[in-house]
């Protein structure tokens, strides 16, 4: 099944997170501010149950406002984070308010409890018209997160020292639990639209993912059902649908909150589900699920631009290379000048401009054999730099969707250094590089690497003799070393390590690939060429099935820390 999307807080989640925070937070003594990002905001609150951490974020893809652990610090001296320093100092939070059925939260603070309200935070939850507000007792803005000028918004144009007004009404009517199944279907069956504009232009607060919850708990089936025309709505579906209606208003008014994954969308908060053994235990599962999600997409991010950047050099130097062997292509030229020019001076009376001409073409033909000196040696290192970053592309294509935040940034710092052109070692004893490690059939221990550095570290920093090096036969991919200094090893062994390089290569997806297996005694690296570039005296080649090697990677897991340099 493929990922569900991110789920935005919606009123029903943020309803839930209010439920959980007003206990704990109301009243509170608002302590530190800092701004974690360009669009999240960080609160500290100190009260009786300790101090508290909230996370207000106007990111068009996540809005969100809820309890965090205690973050890292930094961002305190952002300007938005310095107003609300300043405009927040030694008050105190005394109401957390949600107005109506809106996605919009008032943090109301006063010098103490029960005095009158000098300051508000308004935090609006609404997709790419998220921001955030502070106001003074006049209720006009002292900070905002956007400013909102009248060419984005003739609507609501809103920015420093102007009074804050609150978003547009929402269309639809409030939900009302009280109301009756026969009028309640005869709203939404007004118009012959699909179930869920039906659902969303009839009421206020039914977001697209409380639209599938209601319809139903497998994915399949409520976006079957939303899609259908009401008209076309059995007795037996409305009546599901009028259940989960129910279901969802009592909650709401009851203030009964559970977080519970689902199939149909990522989360519930209305729904049945486990106790929740702590207060905040719904803020906590938001968080974490923000957390994973957003941290997702950022590694996806860094992916694309480091592809992007890898595609760049790489076509920059295909363009350089071809345009150094058409100039070496012109040298074959260079006879037929010499030609030219012996035949102009052959005539029997040449002219003074003829002697000229074949003067130049003798020069020209003379440059044109001298340049092969210097066009050779930048021909191998545009075939070399293309090279290595054909490999540093493959790294990266095979780097799994689940890879680890230090993995991406082991392969960025690597990537980094091929682009820059600078050849480094394996670093410092402080970045001691991660190679992947699995073990043969007789129990040998084999060590892949990833990424530039991780097969300089193996092939050459770590190597023993006795060990065996395999790389895919002209083809960009990972240095694979069987470790064969620590134990006797078999046929079956040598195969396993062939079928792993074969498998971190760009040629993975042949059912038969052809390895090279070299002694790592008789690996030579080359001199400023990118980390891990080695050159190799003979070799014997194997024949290896890519396929094969999946169930050496079920139990392989990447080394803690490298052996002892040699």
């Amino acid at each position: 099944m493929a990922p569900l999307p991110l789920q935005a807080m919606d009123l029903t989640t943020l309803r839930a997170v209010l439920g959980e925070l007003e206990p704990r937070l109301v009243p509170s003594r608002f302590e530190k501010a800092q701004q974690a990002d360009s669009h999240t905001l960080q609160l500290g609150f100190r009260s009786l149950e300790g101090r508290t951490w909230l996370e207000l974020s106007w990111q068009a893809e996540a809005p969100r406002l809820f309890a965090i652990p205690p973050p890292p610090r930094g961002g305190d001296g952002s300007t938005l984070a310095q107003q609300l320093q300043h405009g927040l100092g030694g008050l105190a939070l005394v109401a957390l308010e949600q107005p109506s059925w809106e996605r919009v939260v008032h943090l109301k603070f006063a010098p103490r409890p029960g005095e009158a309200i000098s300051r508000t935070l308004v935090v609006e939850l609404m997709g790419r018209h998220s921001n955030l507000f502070l106001l003074d007792e006049n209720q006009r803005v002292v900070a905002a997160a956007r400013q909102v000028r009248e060419q984005q918004s003739r609507l609501r144009p809103i920015a420093t020292g102007d009074v804050y007004s609150p978003p547009p009404p929402l269309a639809g009517k409030p939900p009302c639990r009280d109301e009756s199944f026969a009028h309640w279907r005869q709203e939404l069956q007004l118009l012959p639209l699909p179930l869920k504009q039906a659902l969303q232009g009839a009421y206020q607060g039914i977001s697209p993912a409380l639209a599938l919850q209601l319809a139903g708990d497998r994915q399949s089936e409520a976006t079957a059902l939303l899609s259908q025309p009401v008209d076309a709505l059995t007795p037996e579906q409305w009546q599901q649908l009028w259940q989960g209606w129910q279901t969802w208003l009592a909650a709401l008014d009851e203030g009964r909150f559970q977080f519970s994954a689902g199939e149909a969308t990522a989360y519930s908060c209305w729904k049945a589900g486990d106790s929740p053994g702590d207060p905040l235990a719904i803020n906590q599962a938001l968080a974490d699920y923000h957390r994973q999600q957003l941290g997702q997409r950022r590694q996806g991010q860094r992916r694309r631009q480091l592809e992007q950047r890898l595609q760049q050099a790489l076509s920059r130097e295909q363009q350089q290379q071809q345009h150094q062997q058409a100039l070496l292509d012109q040298v074959e030229n260079s006879d037929a000048l010499q030609r030219r020019a012996d035949a102009l001076l052959c005539l029997p009376q040449p002219s003074r401009e003829q002697v000229g001409e074949a003067q130049s073409l003798y020069k020209k033909a003379r440059k044109l054999r001298r340049s092969v000196a210097a066009i050779t040696p930048r021909l191998e290192q545009h075939h070399q730099r293309i090279a290595e970053l054909d490999a540093s592309l493959t790294y990266l294509e095979q780097l799994p969707p689940t890879a680890s935040l230090n993995e991406l940034t082991a392969l960025e710092q690597d990537s980094d250094l091929v682009l820059k052109q600078r050849s480094k070692g394996t670093g410092s004893r402080q970045d001691v590089p991660c190679p992947l490690e699995a073990r043969s059939p007789s129990g040998a221990r084999l060590q892949v690497g990833r990424n530039h550095r991780q097969n300089e570290w193996i092939s050459l920093r770590q190597a023993r003799r006795g060990d065996l090096w395999f790389h895919a036969q002209e083809c960009p991919g990972s240095h694979v070393v069987l470790k064969g200094s620590e134990a006797p090893l078999s046929e079956a062994d040598l195969q396993a390590a062939a079928d792993l390089a074969a498998h971190f290569s760009r040629a993975r997806g042949n059912s038969r690939v052809a390895v090279v297996m070299v002694p790592t005694e008789d690996l030579q690296r080359i001199a400023g060429a990118a980390a891990g570039t080695v050159r190799h005296r003979g070799g014997t080649v194997l024949w290896a099935e890519p396929a094969r090697a999946t169930a050496l990677l079920e139990q392989a897991v990447p080394s803690l820390k490298g052996e002892p340099e040699p």
